[in-house]
């Protein structure tokens, strides 16, 4: 289970640093390809990332979530070379002046963000909440707020905590997480997905279908989706299909991998990649961490 732990997380970011240079087109893949420079040969990843290993080692500081203290790392964390939003950008940096996330995070989005900012770090609380649902679903839902007060912002979330959860355990089973949608953006979508895998739908299909914008409700469903259908491939495979999605391609490829790894393993990632990936002993490290402080669920207490 360790080795799945670091599967996950390492997962995570080799997908979303082989995805950033694909990410906005050719503007975005030409503006990532001089980031890049500064270390060359080195796979960088992206505020997907970044984000997630913050939280990552809030969880390992605090023993439990702790929503400001994640607030200020985030926002220490923060500079536009990885790849953030503006919005993102302008609401972490509001926080990193001292203003409280609670107002920040109105003044940019007045009716909150319904972005895959959540989705995206949330690896994190499904290893470290993971064996208690309940306590998941909860630390999910506060952690999305932070950032990201929308109902769906939120949902994108707390789906993608689950679906990285059963991708750790037996696999990721689409009718369960129909069953915890509230919202009929994601509902549908989800409902879509076990038809789609029984066809070999166009890539134009899947994106009119699923969607593959920044929006949550769209980009968790597709790394759903990418996962089901590359689980008994390769991981190159799969990162290999996402970029050819287009559209958020670090993000989707970020969620989509991590579900892969957590399901597979740190073994199964591909090792020449894997050497070339930035803070990779720090990466596993942390997973390693997390896997050893993992808070106990009901059995587990018994």
């Amino acid at each position: 289970m360790r080795d799945r732990f670091a599967g996950c997380l390492l997962g995570l970011a080799l997908a979303d640093a082989l995805g950033a240079k694909h990410e906005g087109g050719v503007i975005g893949g030409l503006l990532w390809s001089v980031l890049s420079l500064r270390r060359p040969g080195v796979l960088q990843w992206t505020d997907d990332t970044l984000m997630a290993i913050g939280t990552a080692e809030s969880l390992l500081a605090c023993g439990d979530l702790d929503e400001d203290d994640l607030a200020r790392r985030w926002a220490a964390d923060c500079t536009w070379a990885r790849g953030y939003g503006r919005g993102a950008l302008a609401m972490l940096r509001r926080v990193a002046k001292g203003e409280d996330w609670r107002a920040a995070r109105h003044a940019v989005f007045p009716d909150g963000s319904f972005g895959n900012g959540a989705a995206m770090r949330a690896a994190p609380l499904a290893l470290f909440f993971g064996a208690d649902a309940s306590r998941m679903d909860e630390a999910t839902r506060r952690t999305s707020a932070i950032t990201h007060a929308h109902p769906l912002g939120i949902e994108g979330g707390v789906l993608s905590a689950h679906a990285t959860q059963q991708a750790l355990g037996h696999g990721i089973d689409v009718e369960r997480l129909i069953a915890l949608c509230e919202h009929e953006a994601f509902r549908s979508r989800l409902a879509l997905v076990p038809g789609l895998l029984k066809q070999e739908p166009s890539k134009r299909e899947i994106v009119r279908a699923l969607g593959n914008k920044v929006v949550a409700h769209e980009s968790v469903v597709t790394a759903v989706y990418t996962y089901l259908r590359f689980r008994g491939q390769g991981f190159e495979d799969l990162v290999a299909y996402v970029v050819s999605l287009g559209g958020d391609t670090d993000t989707i490829g970020a969620m989509a991998g991590g579900m892969w790894g957590a399901e597979h393993g740190e073994d199964a990632l591909p090792a020449e990649l894997l050497e070339r990936l930035e803070d990779r002993d720090r990466i596993r490290d942390l997973a390693h961490r997390l896997h050893d402080a993992a808070l106990p669920g009901p059995a587990q207490k018994r």
